[in-house]
């Protein structure tokens, strides 16, 4: 490996973390890279006093780019979207701890809340720990600009991320309660499962059977998941909990194909929110490297 390759694929975690948190899909993001990857290779590096600064700031813009293009074309997908899981680790160990919490689906899908401006400042600033003025030189504007674009998104976020405190030690006894209840399935005892106001998000992306509009209340999540079950009943299913993106998740195969991934958000005691991603080709990259498991139906 040349010195200019070996530099980039030494930086190449965190452009890819960058770059993920950006846009939400492994695909995007590799192909951000990939971009930024072109663009090294034809760069003059005996110009660049910081390659690292300029392989952050062109990963940034290409992303920028991307995420404007995305937002547009996510306006027309069938249903709700969520992020797409990814798979590939990112960062070195340290790193990852740190920021394990900026890769769980629930914070991935409130930025999904964020202008492209804002989300982009506010990853650089709070999460990669680049100042305001710096900050500011990867976006190319001032940096008073730069400190409002994260001031606003830490405002935004902040109101939603209060709403939530549990930890992952509960999120996953609670997805324990539920892949239990859905194998002796009642009106009450999914009910009990959920806060009175919880909201159900699906995303089937127009090929697997999901609710094309967010659900809210127990009851109807109740009724919705009595539905499942009745379904999963002319299946072979088994479900197994895996930790992804820094949080547990529950996987379900149906007849030995992954047809679900879902994670939870949770107050102390009630799930508030149900993130269920069934779109066959957000979950491919997640189905290669797992299997159903054997033997009972939750492992």
């Amino acid at each position: 490996m040349d010195p200019h390759t070996e530099l980039f694929q030494q930086h190449r975690p965190r452009l890819l973390g960058l770059a993920y948190r950006m846009l939400g899909t492994p695909a995007d993001a590799e192909d951000v890279l990939h971009d930024a990857w072109l663009r090294w290779h034809a760069q003059d590096k005996a110009s660049l006093d910081d390659p690292e600064a300029w392989l952050v700031t062109v990963t940034t813009r290409l992303a920028l780019d991307r995420l404007r293009r995305a937002k547009v074309e996510r306006e027309h997908y069938t249903g709700p979207w969520l992020p797409e899981p990814l798979i590939e680790p990112e960062e070195d160990p340290e790193a990852k701890a740190e920021h394990a919490e900026t890769l769980t689906m629930s914070f991935l899908i409130m930025l999904e809340r964020l202008s492209a401006e804002e989300r982009a400042a506010f990853l650089l600033h709070d999460v990669f720990d680049y100042s305001h003025a710096e900050a500011a030189a990867i976006l190319d504007v001032t940096e008073d600009a730069a400190r409002q674009r994260a001031h606003r998104a830490k405002q935004r976020l902040r109101d939603e991320r209060a709403r939530f405190t549990a930890n992952a030690q509960t999120q996953r006894r609670l997805l324990e309660r539920f892949a239990q209840a859905l194998e002796r399935p009642t009106e009450a005892n999914l009910r009990v499962l959920f806060a009175e106001d919880a909201m159900h998000v699906s995303d089937g992306g127009g090929v697997a059977r999901a609710a094309l509009r967010p659900l809210q209340g127990s009851e109807r999540i109740a009724h919705l998941y009595l539905q499942v079950a009745k379904h999963e009943k002319e299946h072979d299913v088994r479900r197994r909990l895996h930790m992804l993106n820094g949080a547990p998740v529950l996987l379900t195969w149906a007849d030995g194909q992954l047809v679900t991934a879902t994670w939870v958000e949770c107050d102390d005691d009630r799930i508030v929110a149900l993130h269920a991603l069934r779109n066959p080709e957000k979950l491919a990259r997640l189905a290669a490297v797992t299997k159903s498991p054997g033997g009972s139906s939750l492992h």
